[in-house]
């Protein structure tokens, strides 16, 4: 694991790093999967549901949060990493499940868990995503892996499931709880395109059919981390805790579920309250720059799981494009921590935090207002 970064120290070498790689801003990654992908596979990262009003509220909480900094603080040396789950990341960073990523790059999954493994981050796989979980385990046996199941079968199905994610060395085990139907995504239907994922919908009814009885069942006969991806409200928080469950993740699924959605970020707070520090909070949701990461943290997540930037960095360079999407969103990590006055994650608080209207109007790509310069312009 690397040292903590001295910005004065290191300033010339990270300058030398970054002339070496065909990307010097984050939106440069953005423009080369574009570049690289076909219409379809292209709107399946950008897209969201019917109005894609959840997806643009996403983007809209995060630039309604205004960074506080303090100075005079000495913050030559910053930094960023931290511990979860007893293992210790670079970034506080889970590269989060995708379906099909298999559309992005030939490796699916494969080049990312190797990714995650190189830098230093968490991954999290879906089960409709190739190659599976074994394969995925052996590709990156010492990242901190973790599975994410969608249900489509009985108990014994689902607890196979479980047994090989322990037997394989994953470090949790998450099910998801916000496709209990399966979403009108427009882009798709007003082309006449049956997308990967729409494909896998075999068994859908017992996704339908979850309840909190199956997180009791399950939780009462394994002993792995137990996640929630789909948490929306402290309600529901407090019931994950009451189950048992060690991971509440706050995700509205990308603004690829319920339309008309609040932004994970606005969420966040009172999930934060309910949770309480007695489990590990996990957020995605239109996080794509250093200082997303920061807010984040400072309002309480313990990690921020990256969808489309992964896709991205995935879709413009296979392996090498996601630790070069993350070596960049380090430094943009450690500057915002030292401009703030900090010199580490473990020194936010909500203090460096205030409300503010955002400088731009929110959409999927509002994060990178440089590339409406480039060729290829959403």
């Amino acid at each position: 694991m690397n040292k903590p970064v001295s910005i004065i120290d290191e300033a010339g070498a990270q300058h030398d790093a970054a002339a070496a790689s065909p990307f010097m801003n984050l939106h440069e990654i953005v423009a080369k999967a574009r570049a690289n992908l076909n219409q379809n596979d292209w709107d399946y990262i950008v897209g969201g549901t019917e109005t894609e009003t959840t997806l643009r509220r996403n983007r809209m909480a995060l630039d309604s949060v205004a960074l506080r900094p303090r100075v005079l603080r000495d913050v030559s040396k910053v930094d960023p990493s931290v511990e979860v789950l007893g293992r210790k990341l670079r970034l506080p960073i889970v590269l989060c499940p995708v379906g099909s990523l298999e559309s992005f790059h030939p490796g699916g999954a494969e080049p990312v868990v190797k990714a995650a493994a190189e830098f230093g981050v968490a991954h999290m796989l879906s089960s409709v995503c190739d190659p599976g979980l074994e394969e995925v385990a052996h590709a990156a046996p010492n990242a901190l892996r973790m599975f994410q199941l969608y249900v489509r079968g009985d108990a014994a199905w689902a607890d196979a499931h479980v047994e090989r994610a322990i037997e394989n060395g994953y470090s949790a085990f998450c099910i998801t709880v916000d496709t209990a139907h399966y979403s009108r995504r427009e882009r798709d239907l007003a082309k006449r395109h049956v997308t990967a994922g729409r494909r896998r919908v075999q068994g859908r009814d017992f996704q339908m059919a979850l309840d909190w009885k199956t997180v009791a069942r399950m939780k009462s006969k394994f002993k792995i981390p137990f996640a929630i991806k789909g948490i929306g409200t402290a309600e529901d928080a407090k019931i994950a805790l009451d189950h048992g469950v060690e991971i509440v993740y706050v995700s509205n699924h990308g603004g690829r579920q319920l339309d008309h959605g609040r932004g994970s970020t606005e969420v966040l707070p009172e999930v934060v309250e309910a949770v309480a520090g007695r489990a590990i909070i996990v957020v995605d949701g239109g996080y794509y720059r250093g200082t997303d990461i920061v807010k984040a943290i400072a309002l309480g997540a313990n990690l921020i799981g990256l969808g489309r930037m992964q896709c991205y960095g995935l879709a413009a360079a296979g392996q090498a494009g996601i630790v070069r999407m993350l070596e960049i969103m380090e430094d943009e990590v450690t500057r915002a921590l030292g401009l703030l006055g900090v010199t580490s994650f473990g020194k936010l608080d909500r203090s460096y935090l205030h409300a503010a209207a955002p400088a731009n109007a929110p959409h999927v790509f509002s994060a990178f207002p440089l590339w409406e310069h480039e060729p290829y312009r959403y």
